[in-house]
């Protein structure tokens, strides 16, 4: 059985991927928000402020190792400095079309 690993797979694919990943962990964390009083009750003490604001750092450190993690990894371990720049470039490219296609999705249901 042929070891498959990310060094087989284009550098667009793996900004795709990594696209891909960020996406719905953003959508499962807004569905967290969204049903938030929901699952957890009312909030009233200041607990939640601080709440949100954890898991807003959180979600940025993880965001950050999505998106960046590989390219550092190919940027530090592998001196790979141009094929980094290219897939962060790739990851962006992937985000913005799923965020101009989520843009895109949210007025054609309001037109509708």
């Amino acid at each position: 059985m042929a070891k498959m690993g990310c060094s087989s797979l284009s550098l667009p694919f793996i900004g795709f991927l990594q696209a891909v990943g960020l996406v719905l962990y953003c959508g499962l964390i807004g569905l967290l928000i969204w049903n938030g009083e929901h699952i957890f009750g009312p909030i009233d003490a200041p607990l939640g402020p601080i709440l949100f604001l954890l898991l807003f750092v959180a979600s940025a450190l993880i965001s950050a190792l999505l998106i960046l993690g590989y390219p550092f990894l190919l940027f530090w371990e592998k001196k790979k400095t141009r094929e980094a720049l290219k897939l962060v470039a790739y990851s962006t490219l992937w985000l913005t079309f799923f965020v101009l296609l989520l843009f895109g999705l949210i007025a054609f249901i309001n037109i509708s």
